[in-house]
């Protein structure tokens, strides 16, 4: 299992929201290649890396810079958010990014991701599916995607897709605990290497990812209010 700490990035700077609403936002740092040097000197391998202005349509210049900041520590990054062609992903990659993530894509151009698995590599593509009362949200969250998360995982299966990432959205931001049913059913029935998002609260809920045989975990806000120890969590 590999934990991955999130670095949410809006304007160039590292925030959390609340259940995906751009309206509840906090900043916890002006400097994203700061805290995420900080959380590969703790022991982090990977970083989770997202592009909010990119998911939600708006500028995104500011955090493109920060991601190249990020990748020049030597990071390995998953990084998503408005990459919605085969350029957007070949630009990603081709900065150093190790994998990255489709969300919009996925449910508006499953050939496209068929296109990306086949061009760049299982290993470079991951989807995620983020999810309210179990139906997926794309476009920043702000759009019904009309399909169930389960149809979209298996349907994502049979195009070659390895990795998948599951968000409540309703969980995510706010420390109430992951749903951990909803995602080992996800895994269980896909047979996709499912990573665990939204909601991670204390370092029981990182255990209970472990404990359920999913491929990782993103901790996003306990890191940066400090309900999780991330040198902890990597022991787990």
């Amino acid at each position: 299992m590999i934990v991955y700490p999130a670095i949410d990035l809006r304007g160039g700077k590292v925030v959390r929201l609340k259940q995906g609403d751009p309206a509840r936002q906090t900043v916890y740092s002006s400097d994203p290649a700061e805290t995420a040097r900080r959380w590969l000197e703790a022991g982090a391998r990977w970083l989770h890396v997202v592009n909010l202005d990119g998911a939600f349509g708006e500028s995104e210049d500011a955090n493109l810079s920060a991601l190249e900041a990020i990748l020049s520590l030597g990071a390995c990054v998953q990084f998503g958010g408005g990459l919605r062609s085969l350029e957007a992903i070949a630009r990603a990659l081709d900065l150093g990014v190790s994998r990255v993530i489709l969300g919009t894509l996925a449910v508006e151009d499953p050939a496209l991701v068929a296109q990306a698995l086949t061009r760049f590599g299982t290993e470079k593509i991951a989807v995620g599916i983020d999810a309210r009362d179990g139906l997926v949200r794309t476009r920043g969250w702000q759009t019904d995607g009309g399909v169930p998360a389960l149809d979209l995982a298996l349907q994502m299966r049979t195009l070659g897709l390895r990795t998948v990432i599951f968000t409540d959205i309703r969980r995510d931001g706010l420390g109430g605990g992951l749903n951990l049913p909803a995602t080992r059913e996800l895994a269980q029935a896909s047979g996709l290497d499912a990573i665990a998002s939204g909601g991670v609260h204390t370092l029981e809920d990182v255990r209970a990812v472990k404990e359920a045989g999913l491929a990782g975990v993103i901790i996003g806000r306990a890191l940066y209010d400090g309900t999780v120890e991330l040198a902890s969590a990597l022991k787990v």
